[in-house]
């Protein structure tokens, strides 16, 4: 099956780097026009855009912002705008893990910024998203959340807590927005081969102990989660709307992370 995402626009947050720019390049590769956007990875974004700009064209617009400040959500909604013709994917992806620490020894700090990017910016963004699809009476959100949202984490209390509020929700707003033309969805990779783990699958103990957790025996890959998020953005999945994907090769068949993962 060949998914076509022709004459569709679509903008990737968090698209600089591992499974945003993945999501990012085979959504472009499907045929949409894809903005990108970056934090402070200025240089990962404009990678992402020279790939995209290989695979179907035009020089992709790059937005700039940090999601959990309301002003850079507002102004990069406001410059694709300018640029899209209509808005009919809207990928929540851009998050941070934070640091590993026990909730009761954690500055607060700490855990205010992972919330304040995985949930609050993640809900503000997608609220941008909503108002320009409800006038339109079509689109698809499509949230990248973890199995965490599901399975505890010893020492990522803030990270887990993030990603369930954005599980729960998607739940609320499929029912929200079910007779709007307006799916919402999220795919939740398990351990995914990417820079932001490095420190666990380049260490032989840690990769071990890991792989013992997911029954396909192996790590995931970036592109292997592009596929999926093109997937289910496209009609292919049309009846799909208010739940979570999970591909995590198995693991949240074994929620055993009490030693930390």
């Amino acid at each position: 099956m060949k998914i076509d995402l022709s004459n569709k626009c679509a903008f990737v947050t968090g698209s600089s780097s591992g499974i945003g720019q993945a999501v990012a390049l085979s959504l472009a590769q499907a045929g949409a026009r894809v903005a990108v956007h970056y934090r402070s990875n200025e240089a990962g974004a404009k990678e992402t855009a020279r790939r995209i700009q290989e695979i179907n064209g035009p020089p992709p617009l790059i937005l700039q912002g940090d999601v959990s400040k309301p002003a850079d959500i507002a102004k990069c909604f406001t410059e694709l705008d300018k640029q899209f013709p209509s808005l009919d994917i809207f990928v929540n992806n851009a998050g941070i893990d934070g640091k590993k620490c026990p909730l009761s020894e954690i500055d607060f700090t700490e855990f205010e910024k992972v919330v304040a990017i995985n949930l609050t910016g993640g809900a503000r963004a997608i609220q941008a998203a909503l108002r320009r699809m409800k006038t339109q009476q079509s689109g698809v959100i499509l949230s990248v959340t973890s199995v965490h949202e599901s399975v505890p984490w010893a020492g990522q209390a803030a990270y887990c807590a993030s990603k369930a509020g954005i599980a729960i929700l998607t739940r609320s707003l499929a029912l929200e927005l079910g007779d709007c033309g307006i799916r919402v969805l999220n795919l939740a990779p398990g351990a995914i081969q990417t820079a932001i783990n490095q420190d666990v699958w380049k260490d032989p103990d840690s990769l071990e102990d890991l792989l013992q957790k997911i029954p396909q025996g192996r790590l995931g890959t970036a592109d292997e989660i592009g596929r999926m998020a093109t997937f289910l953005v496209s009609d292919a999945a049309s009846y799909l709307t208010g739940t979570t994907i999970f591909a995590d090769g198995g693991m949240t068949a074994y929620p055993s992370f009490a030693q930390g993962g």
